[in-house]
C-alpha cells in the first residue's frame, strides 16, 4: 500500500493519501511522520495499542485536528486548505458517544440530517434504509439515552451515514460493545463498500483487523507495516507453535526463558509460541521433556495478525531507576 505523495497531482484512484502527517500536543508527538493511502472502496484498518497515534491521525484526516507538517488529501480534496469541503464528502464516528441521550433515534437522525443540509423529504427514505439494516425501526420513537450501548452505537452509525458520505471514518467502534452487537455492526460495514464507500476504521481488535482489506499497524504515532492481512502474514518470518502439555504452567515459564522464544500466550487449553526466525524448536521441545514437561501437542501452526504486529513493534526502552515491576 504505497503512500501518495502530497507534492505530486491526486491519484484519482484514492480515496485517501496521507504524507508525513505529524502532530505534536505539548511535549508529546501524537504523530510522527505518518504515510498512508486508501483506494477507493476499501477498507483500512488502524491497528494499535492505546496511545499509538490511531485517533490523532484519524483527526486529521477529518479536518477536525489541525497538522502541524505534512500533506493530506480525501476524497481529493486538500485536508489543511479545503477541510469544510472534506466535512461535507465524509461521515465521522467518534469513540465518545456523541448523539443526544434526550432525543428519540429519529430525532436525532433528523438533527443530523439538518446539519449536512439534505432538503426535507429526500432523507427520510435513507433513514428507513438504514433503520431496517440496523434492525432499529422497532425503537425509532425511543430516547437514545435509554438504549444499550450496542444500539447508540448502531444509532451512531446511521447519522453518521445519513449523508451518503464517499468515506467513513470510524474511530474504534466497537469497543464495549456486546459480541452480538459487534457482528451485527461488522455486517453492516461490509456491505458498504459494495455501495462504493471507503472506510478508515481504527480498532484493537485484530480478528476486526483481519476482515480489513488493509491494515496499518501502528505504535508511538509511526506507521510500522501496511499492506493486505494476508501479504502481512506471509512476510512474517518467526515460527509459531502450539503446544500442549501436561503442565501448562511450567511449560510456559520454561519456554518463556529461551533466547529462541520472542513470546508465550496463553490459548485456552495450549501455548501460543512465536520463536525467532530459523529457530530449532525441536530443541525447545526437547528441553521441555528434558525438565519433565510431557507436550500432547507440539505443532507448527500460521502466524496469527497478533504475532505479526508484535514482531515489528519494539518495547519501551525502561528508563534508569524505573521499576519493571507493578507499581
Amino acid at each position: 500500500m504505497p503512500a501518495a505523495s502530497g507534492s505530486q497531482a491526486p491519484n484519482a484512484e484514492l480515496a485517501v493519501s496521507a504524507l508525513g502527517l505529524r502532530k505534536r500536543f505539548g511535549n508529546v508527538v501524537a504523530c510522527d511522520g505518518v504515510d498512508l493511502s486508501v483506494g477507493k472502496g476499501e477498507i483500512l484498518g488502524l491497528v494499535g495499542p492505546d496511545g499509538a497515534g490511531k485517533t490523532t491521525t484519524m483527526r486529521m484526516l477529518c479536518g477536525v485536528l489541525d497538522i502541524d507538517a505534512g500533506d493530506a488529501r480525501v476524497d481529493g480534496y486538500d485536508v489543511r486548505t479545503q477541510p469544510e469541503s472534506v466535512k461535507r464528502h465524509i461521515g465521522y464516528l467518534p469513540q465518545r458517544f456523541a448523539l443526544h441521550r434526550d432525543l428519540t433515534i429519529d430525532e436525532n437522525i433528523r438533527y443530523f440530517a439538518d446539519l449536512y443540509e439534505i432538503p426535507a423529504g429526500t432523507w427520510e427514505q435513507r433513514r428507513d434504509e438504514l433503520l431496517e439494516i440496523t434492525y432499529l425501526t422497532p425503537f425509532r420513537r425511543r430516547l437514545t439515552g435509554r438504549l444499550s450501548g450496542g444500539m447508540r452505537q448502531k444509532v451512531s452509525l446511521v447519522c453518521t451515514l445519513i449523508h451518503r458520505p464517499h468515506i467513513v471514518f470510524l474511530d474504534e467502534p466497537t469497543t464495549g460493545v456486546d459480541p452480538v452487537s459487534r457482528r451485527d455492526f461488522w455486517k453492516i460495514l461490509y456491505d458498504l463498500p459494495r455501495e462504493g464507500v471507503t472506510m478508515v476504521i481504527s480498532t484493537p481488535y485484530m480478528d476486526e483487523a483481519s476482515r480489513c482489506t488493509h491494515i496499518a499497524f501502528m505504535d508511538r504515532g509511526r506507521v510500522l507495516a501496511a499492506d493486505t492481512p494476508a501479504a502481512l502474514r506471509a512476510a512474517y518470518s518467526g515460527i509459531v507453535v502450539h503446544v500442549r502439555a501436561e503442565a501448562q504452567r511450567r511449560a510456559r515459564e520454561i519456554l518463556r526463558k529461551l533466547d529462541t522464544v520472542t513470546s508465550v500466550e496463553v490459548f485456552g487449553d495450549r501455548l501460543h509460541v512465536a520463536f525467532q526466525p530459523g529457530a530449532d524448536i525441536l530443541a525447545a521441545r526437547g528441553i521441555l521433556e528434558d525438565a519433565g514437561v510431557h507436550c500432547t501437542r507440539f505443532e507448527e501452526t500460521q502466524a496469527s495478525l497478533e504475532d505479526v504486529f508484535m514482531s515489528f513493534a519494539t518495547p519501551p526502552a525502561t528508563p534508569v531507576g524505573t521499576p519493571t515491576g507493578d507499581a
